[in-house]
């Protein structure tokens, strides 16, 4: 770990990246922000505890501690939006989910969302691309997993309650048919709602990796928040985040999710 950036490495053939489980704001940024809660209060609250397990099953993870309000992991670094014609935020985003400004002045500038690209962004990619290679040249295929949650009502965002698993693919370019169907089976098995390549089909990490004919095959997954926290209804600073619960719901799922991706990357039916 070297201070916001976390690796953990493992020798099977799946990576675990969590690019927006930080909150870490330096004070020189956070010194411009309307509200240091404001800027934090989008985090994907939990989102490394829930996936801890994952190291005790041999997968490497990759985590940033750093808030995506003070850079975003996992958007496209050339300003292209990866969802046209929807609300989304950018690689330094200036308002919250729900539209609230982040900033009271014109800030980031160009130079600033520059540096932040360089500090943080590059380095998280480059140790990424360092990872995929060293398991790449082990296996011959690996899954890159890229975990993710989002409160489940954000009307700015998306109408009505967001299933409780998002599964990511770009519509089946990022991999196998296999896997993907995989996950999805275990998704409708599990007695909760779900949708695949909805109105999240995957983010930047996982667009920019996948790439199943050479063996790298990435999924993103994006989970509402309701299934290992008690959401309220109005997010505030007394009630938000809300603790992760004791027996997260969603969990075992999740268990399942994971054998399935490392039973596909070992080739095993």
């Amino acid at each position: 770990m070297s201070g916001w950036l976390d690796i953990r490495r493992g020798d099977a053939p799946l990576i675990v990246c969590i690019p927006h489980g930080g909150t870490t704001i330096p004070e020189t940024i956070e010194a411009g922000l309307t509200s240091p809660w404001l800027a934090r209060k989008d985090a994907d609250w939990h989102i490394a505890e829930l996936y801890a397990f994952v190291r005790d099953m041999g997968a490497t993870t990759i985590r940033t501690a750093v808030s995506r309000t003070v850079i975003d992991c996992n958007r496209d670094p050339s300003g292209f939006s990866l969802y046209p014609g929807q609300t989304t935020t950018g690689l330094c985003p200036t308002e919250t989910f729900d539209g609230e400004p982040l900033y009271a002045g014109d800030w980031p500038t160009d130079d600033e969302i520059a540096r932040r690209r360089a500090h943080w962004f590059d380095p998280y990619h480059a140790a990424l691309r360092d990872e995929i290679y060293r398991l790449r040249t082990r296996h011959e295929d690996i899954v890159l997993y890229d975990t993710h949650s989002i409160r489940s009502r954000v009307p700015r965002l998306f109408e009505g309650e967001l299933p409780q698993f998002n599964v990511g693919t770009n519509g089946g370019a990022t991999c196998s048919p296999a896997l993907r169907e995989a996950i999805a089976s275990i998704c409708a098995a599990s007695g909760h709602s779900h949708v695949v390549d909805g109105r999240f089909r995957g983010g930047w990490t996982t667009r920019h990796y996948g790439a199943p004919d050479i063996g790298i095959h990435a999924i993103q997954m994006e989970l509402a928040m309701r299934g290992y926290l008690a959401e309220p209804e109005t997010p505030s600073p007394e009630n938000w985040p809300a603790p992760l619960d004791a027996r997260p719901a969603v969990l075992p799922v999740l268990h399942q999710i994971i054998e399935a991706c490392l039973d596909f990357a070992k080739g095993r039916p």
